[in-house]
Parts: C-alpha cells; sequence; structure tokens
C-alpha cells in the first residue's frame, strides 16, 4: 500500500502518493502540453514556476481546456494539472496530452447526459476538477495504469473511445466503452 500525504505546495488538500509527491516537489518547474483535439489549439506551458502557479500560464490552461461546445471558460483547478504532470512523469513522457474534453459547462454536460448514459449529471469536469485524455504514442492501457497506480483520483478507462479520463475527486475506478 502507497504512504500517502498531502502536497503542501499544491495548498489545496490533494492527496498523492508519497512517490508522486517527491517527483513534484523536486521539479524547479511544472510544465504541461495540450493538444485541444476539438480546436486545435495547441500549448505547452510551465504553470507552476519558483515554487508558485503562474497566473498567466493558469488562464492560457483556462482557455485551452474550455467548453469547446460553448466556448465557456472555468477555472482548471491546478491540482489537476498537478496529477497531470505526475501523471506524465510517471509515464516518462513529454507527448502533448490529446484533449477529448476538459471544463463542460452544465448546459453541455446535461446535453450529453441525455445522449449517453456513460456521463455523469454531477460530473467533475463542470468544477474544472476532470479531464479526458489520449496521449499518441502511449498506449491508453498504459496511461490507465499509471493513473490507478498514482492512487490520486477517479480514473475512467474507455477502450473503444481510447482515452482515459482522470479527476481530483475521490479514489475510483470505472470502464465505459
Amino acid at each position: 500500500m502507497f504512504v500517502r500525504r498531502h502536497l503542501m505546495a499544491a495548498g489545496l488538500g490533494v492527496v498523492l502518493t508519497a512517490p508522486a509527491a517527491r517527483a513534484l516537489a523536486a521539479m524547479p518547474a511544472r510544465r504541461l502540453s495540450f493538444d485541444n483535439l476539438h480546436t486545435g489549439e495547441k500549448l505547452d506551458v510551465a504553470y507552476w514556476e519558483r515554487g508558485a502557479y503562474v497566473p498567466q500560464a493558469l488562464d492560457a490552461v483556462n482557455h485551452v481546456l474550455r467548453d469547446f461546445r460553448t466556448g465557456d471558460v472555468h477555472a482548471i483547478a491546478p491540482p489537476l494539472l498537478d496529477l497531470l504532470t505526475a501523471l506524465t512523469a510517471s509515464l516518462e513522457t513529454r507527448a502533448a496530452l490529446g484533449v477529448i474534453s476538459g471544463y463542460r459547462s452544465p448546459q453541455t454536460n446535461a446535453m450529453l447526459c441525455e445522449k449517453s448514459s456513460q456521463v455523469a449529471s454531477g460530473s467533475l469536469h463542470m468544477l474544472g476538477e476532470a479531464i479526458d485524455i489520449h496521449i499518441d504514442g502511449v498506449e491508453t492501457t498504459r496511461v490507465r495504469d499509471a493513473a490507478e497506480q498514482l492512487s490520486i483520483g477517479g480514473v475512467g478507462y474507455y477502450p473503444t473511445s481510447d482515452f482515459v479520463h482522470v479527476d481530483i475527486g475521490r479514489v475510483r475506478r470505472w470502464q465505459g466503452s
């Protein structure tokens, strides 16, 4: 069983495994690359430097992860970015995260719920605390397994659609289509 502790640098009480917390603490900067598969926008950004989150970088992340259907922008929780950084570090990849879904407005989420039983009515996407991703060159099963090893939040595996959902909610696992 992993020893768990709070990542104090986040200041938001997100629980990370000790190895993940040590890996993040050792980084002089935390950088992520995104490729929004719906808008074609790309972003490579250091969102945390010199011991603090970078407000302008967080704004850029919020924009690229906006609800592509409505254009609504919402704050993405920095601990979600830390989870993604820990995930990419554990996968030993610098590849961009292909974004299937970042923030979802309540209107978009309600519409998706009507169309699919696989969409949660109280989705953490609506809080900026979840993301659905695909990483080119990395098997989706490997992304799922690495996310589960982190034991941070929810991990949903969608093999037919070829993506993984990760969030900073309670630890849970599921498989969709």
